[in-house]
């Protein structure tokens, strides 16, 4: 063989054939800014292994492992309004609905899914931050009672798992219409003697935190959540006072009695276990 083809030719195949490398195969941390690679995030559950901080995690991963086996189905949810108060600021409204259904795939910002954790049966509604930042519209509060029906009617524990900055502005009075709305639908589950636990992530805040969020019987939040239900700054203009630090972390919260655990993400599926051996037997 000649030189040309055992030496250069290859190498010039090499870089007519360069393979490209994907966009995501590496994250960063956005607390301690070290290189993850992306299988190794997925392992740990979007848990950094160098400083435990706990990042956004997508819905479907997250569902997948919670369920057994990661299997579950999901709810068909209802159609609802469109555009009801034909509201416009930057952008109209049906545009940022168009946007974020390309985006994240699916028609809004809740998915319901129901199936069985550690044997037990349970129904799931789970938010999507990628969605609007989670925000909580007409269907989304369509999707909490319709998650709470599903519950009772399987004799099945309800989980909420928020991950809100509150209530859709573009919805109005309409969207803080579904706080009551919520509210009604956990305290069905109550009354049917079915555990209701939510699962506060980052962030639960505005109207979410102050309906359904904070009505668990047992109320678990991840660690460095942010709770509360408006920003610091706002509440110090309106109590003309200093805040304490980190007031609206879950471990603050958890130090006063607002929520009753702050538990990592990979212990979440066991310690749901242990609650609902000793609720549903």
């Amino acid at each position: 063989m000649s030189w040309f083809t055992t030496y250069v030719r290859p190498k010039i195949n090499a870089l007519i054939n360069k393979k490209e490398i994907p966009d995501n195969l590496w994250l960063k941390c956005p607390e301690c800014e070290q290189m993850i690679f992306h299988k190794d995030q997925v392992a740990q559950q979007y848990v950094c292994r160098h400083c435990n901080y706990h990042m956004r995690m997508p819905v479907k991963t997250r569902l997948e492992t919670l369920f057994d086996h990661g299997n579950y189905t999901r709810v068909p949810l209802p159609s609802s309004l469109v555009d009801p108060l034909k509201f416009k600021d930057s952008k109209k409204y049906p545009d940022r609905l168009k946007a974020a259904r390309a985006d994240t795939g699916e028609d809004d910002g809740i998915i319901v899914g129901e199936g069985y954790i550690g044997g037990f049966p349970v129904v799931i509604a789970a938010f999507d931050f990628a969605f609007i930042g989670g925000s909580m519209g007409i269907a989304v509060g369509e999707g909490l009672v319709l998650g709470a029906q599903r519950a009772c009617e399987l004799k099945a524990a309800y989980i909420t798992i928020p991950a809100s900055g509150g209530a859709r502005m573009q919805e109005g009075i309409l969207s803080l219409m579904q706080m009551p709305r919520s509210v009604i639908a956990v305290e069905q589950v109550k009354e049917a003697g079915l555990p209701y636990i939510p699962i506060l992530t980052n962030p639960t805040m505005g109207g979410v935190a102050a309906s359904f969020a904070m009505l668990g019987d047992i109320a678990i939040a991840e660690p460095g959540a942010v709770i509360g239900f408006t920003g610091p700054r706002v509440l110090q203009e309106t109590i003309r006072n200093t805040l304490p630090p980190g007031f609206q972390s879950a471990d603050f919260q958890f130090e006063h009695g607002m929520v009753d655990m702050v538990v990592a993400r990979p212990d979440i599926r066991q310690k749901l276990i242990n609650i609902f051996g000793i609720l549903m037997k």
